[in-house]
C-alpha cells in the first residue's frame, strides 16, 4: 500500500532558500513564520539558529499539522560573536570590517516539523568562510552593488565571485542560507513521503 503524500512547507520567505529547494526538483509551497525572531548573548551561535529553526517550524506547524514543515535558521559566528543581518549600511561595513582577513563559521539550524504526527527532526549544519584581507576589498563598492540587509553577516556568497571570499570548507549550500544535501538526506530518512517531484513546466 502506497503511502499518502504529505506536501512540504517552507516556513521561510527567503529567495536563496526558495532557489535552493527550486533547484533540488522539490514540490513545496511558503508559508512565512510569524514569528519575533530569538537573540541575545545568552544563545551561542550554534544553541540560536537551531532555536529559531524550530521555533518558526512550530509557527507555521501550528497552522497546517499535516504538512510537513521546514524551519531554518542561518548566523555567522566570529569566535564568540554573531552577526545576524545588519540594521543598516554602517552596521553592514562593520560587519565586513570585522570579517575581512579572518576565518569565520557559517551555523544553519533546521527543524523538520510533522505536527500530525508529532515528529520532528533537527540538525546542525557548519562551514567555515576566509575572507580575503581589508586592504584588498573595496566595501565602498561592494555595499553599493550588493544588497546586505537581510543577509546574516552582510554577505551574498552566492553573489560573490571572490571579492569577499577565499575559501569555502564545507557546504556552499549552506552559506547561501540551506544546506540542501543535509534537508534532502533528512527528508528521505525521516519524510520520504513529501518527496514529491515538481511538477514541469
Amino acid at each position: 500500500m502506497e503511502r499518502k503524500p504529505i506536501r512540504l512547507i517552507l516556513a521561510s520567505g527567503s529567495p536563496r532558500r526558495k532557489d535552493l529547494l527550486n533547484e533540488a526538483g522539490l514540490a513545496f509551497s511558503i508559508e512565512s513564520a510569524q514569528v519575533e525572531e530569538l537573540s541575545g548573548i545568552e544563545w551561542t551561535a550554534r544553541e540560536l539558529c537551531l532555536a529559531n529553526a524550530e521555533l518558526k517550524a512550530g509557527e507555521v506547524a501550528i497552522r497546517i499539522p499535516d504538512a510537513v514543515v521546514l524551519g531554518a535558521d542561518t548566523v555567522v559566528a566570529l569566535d564568540d560573536r554573531v552577526f545576524g543581518k545588519p540594521a543598516d549600511l554602517d552596521e553592514a561595513r562593520a560587519m565586513l570590517s570585522t570579517l575581512c582577513g579572518r576565518v569565520h563559521e557559517v551555523f544553519t539550524g533546521v527543524c523538520l516539523m510533522h505536527r500530525e504526527s508529532n515528529r520532528v527532526c533537527r540538525f546542525l549544519e557548519a562551514t567555515r568562510v576566509q575572507f580575503r584581507p581589508l586592504e584588498d576589498v573595496d566595501l565602498d563598492d561592494y555595499l553599493a552593488t550588493v544588497h546586505t540587509l537581510d543577509k546574516a553577516g552582510a554577505y551574498a556568497a552566492q553573489e560573490d565571485n571572490g571579492r569577499l571570499i577565499t575559501c569555502i570548507e564545507g557546504l556552499m549550500s549552506n552559506v547561501i542560507g540551506l544546506p540542501i544535501e543535509r534537508v534532502l538526506d533528512a527528508l528521505t530518512e525521516h519524510f520520504p513521503q513529501t518527496l514529491t517531484p515538481k511538477p514541469q513546466d
